[in-house]
């Protein structure tokens, strides 16, 4: 059976930090994996759990807890192209002016791309929602859904 990222990522739903002084020690784990002197599951973890599901997947994987390292993994692919199961999102995180992809060492976040939610275009509309399975997303793996404006860039860990 050929697993893809997403499908593994998926059994992961529902895992989450553990509010006050304890941490939830898989959370932690996914932490080391790539950074050893990480102490809480307060870390942020997007790019941990990223890297966790490509590591045990023996794919590429960018070994950091930055999630714009990942821009540099992979085969860039257009958003239009992005395919389930094979590509992860990297979007700008926070609101107002963002550095653009060149900018490695900003705030980002990462997730497996699921799908892309194409709306009828209204006026004052913020544009097509793009939906990523990913971990520290309300302190949980969840799927959840962002502007599509905030796509930084689309990666391709494999080819079919």
């Amino acid at each position: 059976m050929n697993v893809s990222a997403y499908w593994l990522a998926e059994r992961f739903t529902g895992l989450r930090e553990v509010a006050g002084p304890v941490s939830n020690a898989q959370v932690l784990a996914m932490l080391r994996l790539d950074r050893s002197d990480v102490q809480d599951d307060e870390t942020p973890w997007c790019s941990a759990f990223v890297n966790y599901v490509c590591w045990l997947l023996r794919l590429p994987r960018s070994h950091s807890l930055a999630a714009r390292s990942w821009l540099g993994m992979g085969r860039a692919v257009e958003l239009d192209y992005a395919r389930t199961g094979f590509d992860v999102v990297v979007l700008n995180r926070g609101l107002g002016q963002q550095p653009g992809p060149e900018v490695l060492d900003a705030p980002g976040h990462v997730g497996f791309y699921s799908s892309i939610e194409e709306d009828e275009p209204t006026i004052g509309a913020p544009g097509p929602r793009i939906w990523l399975l990913g971990g520290n997303q309300g302190n949980a793996v969840t799927l959840a859904s962002f502007d599509s404006s905030r796509v930084l860039g689309v990666r391709r860990l494999r080819e079919e």
